[in-house]
């Protein structure tokens, strides 16, 4: 639903040369809500002139393109191509250009409030994703750099400060323009603050030095994945040398700990990693997955005196005493999101896997159980386990051989959690071959009936119908959810594992030489 007001601002903006002309000579309470509109439209002449000009002290986009009074359709998740870079240009000709109508007022920029999806509704059906726009931003402060030393540069540009609140996004082909940005940012105008960070496919030393550069001090989540080579030993030296003490949330890439490894001596370098993450006192999200922890988890978690309310160990060959104590652990009642994939938690630890479900069931929201061997004569047990869960909003458990007849009683079931929204349920075990064998491998896991299943979803959703529950979103992904930086960074992931065979094969052969 649009306000006249909106409706109004609409009209103007879609007259690209008339709105240019007399932006001018508009109030400047109405330039959030033209901005909007203009943005809605996809008119980014306009969005540009419109960040040129703006008026007001901040300029926050979740604010802006989130649903409001005047327009409540939510467009932070709209990260059109050609608006975003509009909008960011406009604010480098904001900062450059001498204003004609208001004194600039503009200090902050908070650009975190946007969202990556997998489709755009934007006519250009083009998405400025994180990656891009973090090297996007850093060009626009170096090209304010390189004009600032022009001998016709306005001098009242040296006294503009504009904060750009960001999550910033870095892999070895970003980082060389990413880096002066940073670092020439006490003598920029526009000066990038990181809230959150996300580094892949960057070596080590690259890593230490940067991670610098974004203010650890101010830093609220850090993920490092995919090809950063962290180990053990890297992430001592990192804890103990840079500090952070505003991080709620790390992610550790794969294969961070493998205590298959550890020598002796090793073990006190786990311990005093555990006494590291302790002084992180407002860290209340971890995720771990893919390290090997068998029998270590007490001695990284243990220390820890603010409690986990997300914690990611999925493929972490967990052992009894693991599940033990996270079952009897401080986390335990205030867990809100929790992955424990990979894991044979029904048959090999059910009692302390079901003790841990019972502690954390006043606060879980997200529950992911994928490939754990759940099988039809454990979802009796798991319904037992899962009741309790009041609150939950998302339970995932793909890759599970369970029948149709199985699904179809969980179902029954879910349709009685008052607030779950989403599920995420894997292709029944007898929609495939009667041989198959799981875990299942990427060619087994596409050869299923095809029709069968479709009629099994269907009847799945008639069931969450008759209970009146048409609001729970059903999928299937067989490979996974999209993932915004992965897809946005593919091409250089692809590179770098050709390049990585490509070594390891011509390592090889020089061995083999010799």
């Amino acid at each position: 639903m649009k306000s006249l007001k909106f409706i109004a601002a609409e009209s103007f903006v879609l007259d690209t040369t008339n709105a240019k002309k007399n932006l001018i000579y508009i109030s400047q309470n109405l330039y959030p809500l033209l901005f909007k509109a203009s943005y809605l439209q996809e008119q980014s002449e306009v969005i540009h002139d419109i960040i040129q000009n703006w008026p007001l002290a901040e300029l926050n986009l979740n604010k802006l393109l989130g649903a409001t009074v005047d327009c409540e359709d939510d467009l932070t998740k709209r990260t059109c191509y050609c608006c975003m870079q509009a909008f960011l240009n406009g604010l480098k000709a904001h900062v450059l250009s001498c204003s004609t109508t208001y004194t600039k007022k503009l200090k902050l920029v908070d650009l975190t409030g946007i969202k990556d999806v997998e489709f755009q509704l934007c006519k250009c059906n083009k998405s400025l994703g994180k990656w891009a726009r973090t090297e996007l931003v850093a060009r626009i402060c170096y090209d304010v750099l390189v004009a600032m030393q022009s001998d016709t540069i306005n001098p009242a540009v040296f006294d503009i400060s504009i904060n750009i609140l960001m999550d910033v996004f870095v892999t070895n082909r970003s980082y060389e323009t990413v880096v002066p940005a940073l670092l020439m940012r006490c003598h920029c105008p526009l000066k990038i603050r990181c809230v959150k960070f996300r580094v892949d496919n960057l070596a080590l030393k690259s890593l230490f030095y940067i991670i610098k550069l974004v203010e650890p001090g101010s830093l609220k989540k850090l993920e490092m994945v995919h090809n950063v080579r962290l180990e053990m030993m890297h992430l001592e030296v990192l804890l103990t040398h840079v500090s952070f003490p505003e991080l709620r949330s790390l992610t550790l890439p794969a294969k961070a700990f493998d205590v298959r490894r550890l020598a002796p001596e090793d073990e006190a370098v786990l311990s005093h990693i555990g006494e590291l993450l302790s002084k992180l006192t407002r860290l209340n999200e971890l995720s771990l997955a893919f390290s090997t922890l068998t029998g270590r988890i007490r001695k990284l978690l243990s220390p820890l005196t603010t409690p986990l309310q997300v914690l990611e160990i999925a493929n972490c060959s967990l052992n009894h005493a693991d599940m033990a104590y996270l079952a009897n652990s401080l986390h335990a009642e205030y867990l809100q999101r929790l992955d424990l994939s990979g894991h044979d938690v029904a048959d090999l630890f059910p009692s302390t896997f079901f003790k841990l479900l019972s502690r954390a069931s006043h606060t879980l929201k997200s529950l992911t159980l994928e490939e754990c061997n759940i099988g039809d004569n454990h979802v009796n047990m798991m319904i037992l386990g899962l009741v309790p869960c009041r609150k939950l909003r998302e339970f995932k458990f793909l890759g599970n051989p369970v029948s149709s007849q199985a699904l179809k009683s969980l179902f029954s079931v879910f349709a009685d959690f008052p607030h779950l929204e989403y599920i995420e349920f894997p292709v029944s075990r007898d929609c495939y071959p009667n041989n198959i064998t799981y875990p299942l491998d990427d060619e087994s896991l596409v050869n299923y009936d095809k029709s069968k299943f479709q009629r099994l979803r269907e009847e799945l959703l008639l069931i969450l119908h008759q209970a009146n529950r048409d609001d729970i979103v059903v999928r299937t992904p067989l490979f996974g959810n999209y993932d915004a930086e992965i897809q946005e960074t593919r091409n250089e992931l692809g590179v770098f594992m050709l390049q990585s065979l490509k070594d390891a094969l011509s390592s090889f052969m020089d061995s083999g030489a010799k």
